[in-house]
């Protein structure tokens, strides 16, 4: 069953038996000696969130049907093991998008749901949960709840960010976002610090719909946290008369076919990448007009990109820090990545708004959240997040489950003290890896 791992490939689990579901209306199947099930979209979760040690894995990649999609209020019902790229290759021909999407288009419907994925839009949009309308939560007694904001609306919040605990969803209803072309107009804005980019959200998140910054975390002293700023508009459909075919190509996907050899992942490497990437934009400001499989999902065009990670597996790590200290949580968490050696080809930086979400577990809050992918080097890498947990906790901050391979159970609650509220929420026949390790277990993989 080595394709049911996570995309990071960390931690390693073996499951007890992987039960393909085909069609929305069949029974769930029942739990054998005591063991547990977990809904599985396309496992893009970095770690353990999407795995069931020991228990059973619900394949729900055959539930991918639309049901109803209506063109004039954008309005689309899907079954919810259907791609995010389906949704997008079907709707954007006929002038809707995805609301709010994540770094990816290869995960389910069902899985931007439980985890109620976020995006560069955050500061207008807030989180996907905003946009679900109702949806069909099957529990292991039978049950089949339509979920709403007025109806089962206890399990409504539970379920999004509740990442697949509460049962099976089958289908999901939700709100597109209507857009005049396929395209968008696109700014890269070079900044020398952290004290840089702070000023250039606050500037860009005010007319721009889409913000997000690349930032080279090994950068020190009077340069730490350069990087460049990504913002962004959808064109008028006027604007793309002027594109030229090459413009219009989406680029070819090609792939990693091996894991790459683990020596190639050190601190001079990454180090060298990361200044050539910074350097490669002389200009302070570059413009250009991009389509949108470019400007949201660039790691897409290369298939297997966790590879490259080597066979060990990396992990990534975000977290978010409130407001008020979120200058100062930046500069401490950057400061310490860089003493450590342990950089990241892939930091992310990007300003949250204040759009609350309907989930009771999600992720976002108003603040600053950072992302970077970490090469698995062991004990060595751990010890470094765990202290990364210790600067989000001194201020106020939390890190995000979705992405999470390692995370104390001590630190994941005091990250979500609502933990306790969506335990009385949580199925009894569903569990994962990552739910046992935060609640019941305790302590850190090694």
């Amino acid at each position: 069953m080595g394709r049911y791992a996570s995309w990071g490939n960390y931690p390693n689990a073996r499951h007890r038996d992987v039960r393909i579901l085909r069609w929305r209306v069949d029974a769930l199947p029942a739990p054998e000696d005591g063991s547990t099930l977990l809904p599985r979209g396309l496992g893009r979760s970095y770690g353990d969130s999407c795995l069931n040690e020991g228990g059973t894995l619900l394949d729900t990649t055959r539930l991918n049907h639309f049901i109803d999609f209506n063109r004039e209020t954008g309005v689309l019902r899907c079954e919810a093991g259907l791609p995010l790229s389906e949704i997008l290759e079907a709707s954007t021909r006929h002038g809707w998008f995805l609301p709010v999407s994540p770094g990816t288009k290869h995960i389910t419907i069902g899985g931007a749901v439980a985890n109620d994925i976020h995006g560069k839009n955050h500061h207008r949009a807030g989180t996907f949960g905003r946009f679900v309308r109702r949806f069909e939560l099957v529990r292991s007694n039978g049950e089949r709840l339509v979920c709403s904001p007025g109806e089962n609306e206890t399990l409504f919040r539970a379920t999004i960010g509740g990442l697949g605990l509460t049962g099976l969803l089958t289908w999901v209803e939700f709100q597109m976002k209507r857009i005049s072309s396929e395209f968008l107009d696109v700014e890269s804005v070079r900044f020398s610090n952290i004290d840089e980019f702070f000023e250039l959200a606050e500037d860009s998140d005010a007319k721009f719909e889409y913000t997000v910054a690349w930032v080279d975390c090994m950068a020190r002293d009077r340069n730490l946290g350069r990087g460049l700023f990504l913002r962004g508009n959808h064109t008028e459909a006027s604007e793309t008369q002027a594109v030229t075919p090459s413009r219009r190509r989406v680029p070819g996907r090609f792939g990693v076919p091996f894991h790459a050899p683990g020596f190639l992942l050190n601190g001079p490497t990454i180090r060298a990448f990361n200044a050539l990437y910074y350097g490669r934009q002389r200009e302070r400001i570059s413009s250009r007009i991009s389509h949108y499989e470019s400007f949201f999902y660039p790691l897409d065009v290369v298939a297997h990109w966790n590879r490259l990670y080597g066979r060990r597996g990396f992990l990534q790590y975000q977290c978010l820090v409130p407001y008020g200290g979120d200058r100062e949580a930046v500069r401490a968490l950057f400061s310490r990545i860089s003493a450590s050696g342990e950089g990241s080809f892939l930091a992310v930086l990007k300003i949250f708004g204040d759009l609350p979400s309907p989930g009771l577990l999600s992720f976002p809050r108003p603040g600053v959240t950072l992302a970077l992918d970490f090469p698995n080097r062991g004990r060595r890498t751990l010890d470094l997040l765990e202290e990364l947990d210790s600067i989000v906790r001194r201020f106020g901050g939390r890190v995000y489950p979705a992405k999470d391979a390692r995370m104390s159970q001590q630190s994941f609650q005091a990250f979500y003290p609502e933990w306790l509220e969506l335990a009385q929420y949580v199925d009894p026949a569903f569990s994962s890896s990552f739910w046992r390790r935060v609640t019941a277990a305790g302590g850190q993989a090694e």
